[in-house]
């Protein structure tokens, strides 16, 4: 199974929400995100396209591993999830295997649902607004092909493929 998502940059949510509602979407939930980057001692994961955190959504832990990108016009990779419950001790198994924190992202977002469509309405600390447009599938091409006709609809025409880590990283740069 795909992660098959597409970013989009756009001014502010208030029309965004609207357009949302017009086609049938559903406010699922609001929620803040603290999201770790993490190093692997041995592999360099910004040659490799891979991305390795931890994620903090209100009161979860969540595990995340994202592999390389597939195509490129969606930020299509294949993702693997796991929840854990002690926060300090994960984060010192990873100290004691030699990862090493690359960089933070914190962020507010809004969750709505239009059909198996996920679409996230983010604000990002330092970055600004965007809107992420999420549907799982195995046809990546057929996936793109569907998000990109509701970003239209949805008014967005400045897309980003570019992880939050890597925009971030660059403003520094």
């Amino acid at each position: 199974m795909l992660e098959i998502e597409i970013k989009a940059y756009c001014a502010g949510h208030d029309e965004i929400i609207r357009r949302i509602e017009k086609l049938g979407g559903t406010l699922q939930k609001r929620v803040s995100e603290k999201d770790v980057y993490y190093r692997h001692p041995a592999r360099d994961f910004a040659s490799t396209d891979e991305a390795f955190r931890i994620r903090v959504e209100d009161e979860r832990n969540i595990l995340t591993y994202k592999g390389p990108k597939i195509g490129t016009k969606s930020k299509t990779r294949i993702e693997k999830e796991v929840l854990f419950a002690d926060l300090t001790a994960m984060k010192e198994i990873l100290n004691m295997l030699g990862f090493a924190v690359v960089d933070e992202i914190s962020k507010t977002r809004t969750i709505y649902k239009i059909n198996d469509i996920e679409v996230c309405l983010d604000n990002v600390d330092g970055l600004g607004t965007f809107v992420e447009l999420e549907k799982l599938g195995t046809d990546r091409e057929e996936g793109e092909k569907v998000l990109f006709s509701v970003a239209f609809e949805l008014g967005l025409s400045e897309f980003e493929t570019r992880s939050y880590l890597e925009l971030k990283l660059a403003k520094k740069a």
